[in-house]
């Protein structure tokens, strides 16, 4: 009887090596062996006769080998194959009934092993409900469902299965399992049921520490008030290094243009005494455009200093430089802790920022555009000139 049993170890080994598709992870060779061996276990802690125990064996190899036709009905493919197999190898046909009955009996759902030769075979398939491998043997299940599309658990999904299977679906019928696997399986579920329950836990906080945060968010004003502060002051910074732009667009080109003018037009005017009034209105508006570029962007000189009575007053403005430029370092910081202790004053001194950064801008804008106009008008004027003069010569 050995002999044909280690016929069939070698025929699924080569079965499985040329027919099965590698994206059985789980259902393969290494799951066969692994019942195999469970059921060993029984047989050798049971009162089993040598014909069922070769029964049992032979059934443990051969129940996966129809997944080489397909996942569908793979008991009723895997009874074919054993049959075929067997009746090849002369097993006398009591044998091979009963492997065929103990095939079907590893049907998980929906059947219930009858005889001591089917609970043994029922239980080996699944003993590793009962073994420290489970967690590795579950994994590698999942990723079979993963890779074969048949379902993508997520994680969490995959422990909620797990645990309703173990709770609802499966038990062990022997006696030796009921001994020897099932506090190993006991041990497995209470360590599902244990991350299910931190997992419940964390969600639960999570949820508690965005509801506080969403709160915190909607009853505190304090946070609408820094984004107006800092959205207000940003917006001014960026308006005034736009403005400094443009004025030096405007330095930029009156420079050239007046470089063009002094390198080309000046040696020209002793025999074209036409183009002196032009040419010096032409200069005189780009030169007034480039002042004005200059005073729209030059600063400011403050005093640079503040004294104790002023932050008691809470009349500075400590974030703009301008007023401590010249201050010490310790009487500067001695002030900000000042500051710091009174949110008021930081309001405060914030508002006085946003509130001659607005004034500076006006005078910006002001200027550049009585820039930006002379620019356009002295450049028409100066055309025009230019087309009378040439025409009177003429």
């Amino acid at each position: 009887m050995s002999n044909i049993v280690e016929a069939a170890d070698n025929f699924i080994f080569q079965l499985f090596k040329d027919k099965l598709p590698s994206t059985f992870v789980y259902h393969n060779y290494t799951h066969s062996k692994r019942v195999y061996k469970s059921i060993n276990e029984i047989i050798e802690n049971s009162q089993f006769d040598v014909k069922d125990a070769t029964i049992l064996r032979l059934a443990a190899l051969l129940h996966d080998t129809g997944y080489i036709i397909g996942r569908e009905n793979h008991e009723e493919e895997s009874v074919k194959i054993a049959n075929k197999f067997l009746k090849e190898h002369n097993v006398d046909d009591d044998i091979i009934n009963g492997v065929e009955k103990c095939i079907l009996a590893t049907k998980f759902k929906d059947t219930t092993p009858q005889s001591e030769l089917e609970k043994a075979i029922r239980d080996a398939d699944s003993s590793h409900f009962g073994k420290d491998y489970f967690e590795e043997a579950s994994e590698f299940l999942r990723q079979e469902y993963l890779i074969q599309k048949v379902h993508n658990y997520t994680s969490r999904e995959w422990l909620d299965e797990n645990i309703k299977v173990l709770v609802e679906n499966h038990q062990f019928y022997t006696e030796y399992a009921l001994k020897e696997w099932q506090p190993v399986k006991e041990e497995n579920l209470a360590d599902l049921l244990n991350k299910r329950k931190k997992r419940k836990e964390k969600i639960q906080k999570e949820r508690v520490k965005a509801k506080l945060k969403a709160q915190y968010k909607n009853d505190s004003p304090e946070r609408g008030i820094q984004t107006f502060y800092r959205t207000a002051l940003r917006n001014h910074m960026k308006l005034s290094d736009i403005a400094d732009t443009k004025a030096n667009i405007m330095l930029s080109v009156n420079a050239i243009i007046i470089s063009l003018v002094l390198s080309n037009l000046i040696s020209k005017l002793d025999n074209n005494n036409y183009l002196i009034i032009p040419t010096a209105i032409f200069v005189l508006f780009s030169a007034i455009t480039m002042i004005l570029a200059v005073i729209a962007t030059r600063p400011n000189v403050t005093r640079g200093e503040f004294t104790k009575e002023d932050v008691a007053n809470r009349s500075v403005n400590l974030t703009f430089f301008g007023n401590f430029h010249k201050m010490e370092l310790e009487q500067y910081e001695w002030a900000i802790e000042e500051l710091l202790k009174d949110r008021n004053y930081v309001y405060k001194s914030l508002t006085k920022d946003l509130y001659f950064l607005g004034k500076v801008l006006d005078r910006k804008y002001r200027i550049l555009r009585l820039t930006y106009t002379i620019f356009v008008a002295g450049t028409i004027i100066s055309l025009i000139s230019f087309a009378v003069f040439f025409y009177l010569e003429v």
